[in-house]
């Protein structure tokens, strides 16, 4: 997987943490770099465990469908970023408070990191590798969440859908390029 697209993935990814990171800066108003490092860590941490964890459930299957596993990484990768843009466009309000307590943040981190497990599902189908690619998407993760947790404290929660829709088109566009790849067209 060419790094390009690894970059592009970790953003993907990422953008459902940085709208939780967004409404965790305006819960806590005026923000503090501990509390945007200790978000950035919990969803950083998660985002790179959930594609390995992926990645090996994926790898005890592969050899049952490796035939058509573009087409399942493709699916799975349009399904994600069709949820994440629907999503953007709901009207449900996340209910998001300040607290950085370990049941909370490990229930946004799990719930903000599901998609990364699918996505890691998605490698084993398409690649040989995963070490490089949780790597950068931990770091990245880590990096857009403790941004997003300022930008929130500063902005609102102004940029939460438009992170979700763009996060959505990443992912799908990535789909399209493992099933392109798949078919021989690329």
């Amino acid at each position: 997987m060419d790094m390009l697209t690894v970059l592009l993935l970790g953003v993907g990814l990422a953008m459902d943490a940085f709208a939780v990171s967004l409404c965790k800066g305006l819960a806590f108003g005026k923000v503090r770099p501990g509390q945007a490092l200790t978000v950035g860590i919990w969803f950083g941490v998660f985002q790179a465990l959930m594609p390995v964890i992926g990645f090996f459930l994926g790898r005890s299957f592969y050899d049952m469908v490796s035939s058509y596993a573009y087409w399942i990484a493709f699916l799975m990768l349009l399904a994600i970023g069709l949820n994440m843009i629907c999503e953007a466009f709901g009207d449900e309000e996340e209910g998001i408070d300040s607290s950085l307590g370990f049941g909370i943040m490990l229930f946004l981190a799990v719930a903000t990191s599901i998609d990364a497990l699918a996505v890691g599902i998605s490698l084993a189908m398409e690649s040989g590798e995963i070490w490089f690619p949780a790597s950068v998407i931990g770091i990245l993760t880590l990096l857009i969440s403790a941004a997003g947790v300022y930008i929130g404290g500063i902005f609102g929660d102004r940029f939460g859908k438009n992170a979700e829709i763009l996060g959505g088109i990443i992912l799908i566009g990535i789909g399209f390029r493992f099933l392109l790849s798949g078919l021989g067209i690329l």
